[in-house]
């Protein structure tokens, strides 16, 4: 029995003064799903999430949520939450403060129960009665989380909240989020730019490119079977080689094979990158385990399996 679909957008755009931003964008959320609009600044992914919230009226098309028409509807008749990019907490509350706010604004009659229950969930009920001054980046976005939680919301709409954070706390807060989103079981509709993050969290991804849904699917699905060229490029690296798409990490250096030059060696930790040069010229990369020796100006032969070959 297929997942019962939470938030559906039908055939929605969005035109502002100079730029059509959301072009005809037909979308199914599944409940309790972890899913991401994956995509380059600029494409539509935030202007989507506006609307889903109330912040913005598409120009058409409709927005479901539960089975009603909502996108005539103010935010606040909306069950939806949003976490921003900058968490917006309130400095001058505690950590419990803020998790109460929205419920205080409702008068909510088992309010000091949920709050305690989702203190709980994202691990800070130690640090309830602290200011979030004196938190992490982490902590301060697990008290955003927990504000927005609490409240209950169908669909938990998160835009771009990993990037105020440094590279390796993101790592970090990555898995806590996709642990948390599982633990609790609302309905996570997250915006990122970065395909490492959309890969490693989510149940299904929707890949947009200037204002146009190109893909939908799991992370698995569209990283090994791109539906548009600029899925496959968007989504890792790509070399082109005769019209066909092999990955980097496919490309097997060995004694026979397409001749090649190798034009340059990066390490990178985990692996080497390989510049290569083929004999018509042109530019792939290849990667191999990190202790490989190869050096500018070596020449090598270079194959791949074909079951890898992504034809788009």
């Amino acid at each position: 029995m297929p997942p019962e679909t939470v938030l559906e957008l039908r055939r929605v755009s969005k035109d502002f003064a100079t730029q059509r931003a959301v072009a005809d964008v037909s979308l199914e959320i599944p409940r309790g799903a972890f899913f991401s609009l994956l995509g380059p600044s600029g494409c539509g992914k935030t202007t989507i999430l506006r609307m889903v919230a109330g912040f913005e009226t598409p120009t058409s098309g409709e927005v479901w949520l539960n089975g009603q028409r909502i996108d005539a509807l103010p935010p606040y008749q909306r069950n939806v939450n949003t976490v921003f990019q900058s968490y917006a907490l309130f400095p001058h509350l505690t950590v419990r403060g803020n998790v109460e706010f929205g419920l205080r604004r409702n008068a909510v009659a088992d309010a000091e129960k949920r709050v305690r229950e989702v203190l709980e969930q994202v691990r800070l009920e130690s640090k309830a009665s602290r200011r979030t001054s004196e938190l992490s980046g982490g902590e301060r976005q697990r008290v955003a989380l927990a504000r927005a939680i609490v409240l209950q919301p169908d669909v938990l709409l998160l835009d771009e909240p990993l990037s105020a954070l440094d590279p390796q706390l993101r790592k970090q807060v990555r898995g806590e989020l996709r642990d948390l989103q599982r633990r609790v079981g609302v309905t996570f509709l997250f915006v990122t730019h970065d395909q490492e993050e959309a890969l490693s969290m989510s149940d299904e991804i929707a890949v947009m490119n200037a204002g146009v849904l190109e893909q939908v699917g799991t992370p698995r699905d569209i990283y090994t079977h791109p539906g548009t060229r600029f899925v496959a490029d968007f989504l890792g690296a790509m070399n082109w080689i005769d019209g066909i798409g092999v990955r980097p990490e496919a490309v097997n250096i060995c004694p026979e094979g397409r001749k090649a030059v190798v034009t340059g060696v990066t390490y990178l930790g985990s692996f080497c990158h390989i510049a290569l040069s083929l004999e018509g010229g042109e530019a792939i990369a290849a990667q191999v385990p990190p202790g490989a020796a190869f050096s500018p100006g070596q020449s090598v032969c270079v194959t791949w399996n074909p079951t890898d070959e992504i034809h788009v």
